[in-house]
C-alpha cells in the first residue's frame, strides 16, 4: 500500500518538486517500508519522536551488521521547535522548515556556533487564518534578511519558504493563502537578489492540497497521512 502510494505520487509530481513523507506519529517500520519503495526524505514535528527514530535506525544497522543501511534517509524537522529542544534535532536533520521567530534563528545560529555546523533553514510565514499557526508577519522576514546581509547570522543558511494554508474545505482560502506565501518568496528573491539563487525553496501542499500548491510553484509537499494512514499513536 504504501509502495503503491509512493509510486503513484512520485509518477504525478513534477520532477521540480520534492516528495516529503511526513512520518510523525507512525512506526520506524512504516518508514523503513518507505524506503524500501524509494523515498528518501522524510519530516518530524517532535523533537523526541525524531530522536527516538535516529536511535532505532542505529540500533538496526548495529543488529544488521550494516553501517550503511539507510544511510541517505535526509530527515527534515517540520514543528514548532523550542529552542531548549535543539540538540534532539540539529544534528540529525538536513532542514529545519519551520523556523517561525527571530528567537529560535538566535537560538540556532548560537547551537550552529558552537557546535561549527552551519543549518539550512526555511522561514515560516504565517498567513493562514487560524490565530493557533506559529510564524512571521511577511514584514519581518524581510527584516530578519537584512540583518543576516549585516553577518547576525553566520551559521545560518536561509533556503526558501515554508508555509501552511488555513485549514478549510473552501478552495478560494487555499488559493489566496498560497498566492500570499508565494508573493513573499519572491519579494524576498527581488529584494536580496545576492541570496536569489539559494533562497530558492518553497515548502507548501499537504495531502488535502498538495495538487493547488504546485500550481503555485511548490518545490516540496508534505505528505503524511495519504502514504501512512491515519497516525498510529
Amino acid at each position: 500500500m504504501i509502495r503503491d502510494i509512493i509510486n503513484r505520487l512520485n509518477s504525478e509530481l513534477p520532477a521540480t518538486v520534492k516528495l516529503v513523507a511526513v512520518s510523525k506519529f507512525h512506526p520506524f517500520e512504516s518508514i523503513e517500508e518507505a524506503y524500501k519503495a524509494g523515498q528518501r526524505v522524510f519530516a518530524e514535528s517532535r523533537p523526541q519522536e525524531l530522536l527516538a527514530k535516529v536511535k532505532r535506525l542505529e540500533e538496526i544497522r548495529q543488529e544488521r551488521g550494516a553501517p550503511d543501511y539507510m544511510s541517505d534517509i535526509e530527515w527534515h524537522f517540520i514543528g514548532h521547535l523550542q529552542t531548549n529542544k535543539l540538540k534532539m534535532v540539529l544534528p540529525y536533520v538536513s532542514l529545519v522548515q519551520s523556523v517561525d521567530s527571530v528567537r529560535l534563528l538566535e537560538a540556532i545560529n548560537s547551537w550552529g556556533a558552537a557546535n561549527s555546523k552551519v543549518i539550512d533553514v526555511l522561514l515560516e510565514p504565517h498567513v493562514a487564518a487560524e490565530e493557533t499557526k506559529q510564524g512571521f508577519d511577511p514584514d519581518e522576514i524581510a527584516c530578519v534578511l537584512r540583518d543576516d546581509a549585516e553577518g547576525k547570522y553566520g551559521f545560518i543558511r536561509f533556503k526558501g519558504i515554508m508555509g501552511m494554508a488555513t485549514f478549510t474545505d473552501d478552495e478560494s482560502v487555499i488559493r489566496e493563502d498560497f498566492r500570499r506565501l508565494r508573493a513573499v518568496l519572491d519579494n524576498v528573491r527581488q529584494e536580496f537578489p545576492k541570496i536569489a539563487e539559494d533562497f530558492s525553496e518553497f515548502s507548501i501542499g499537504m495531502s488535502d492540497d498538495y495538487r493547488t500548491a504546485i500550481e503555485y510553484g511548490s518545490t516540496m509537499i508534505r505528505i503524511g497521512s495519504m502514504i501512512f494512514g491515519e497516525r498510529s499513536y
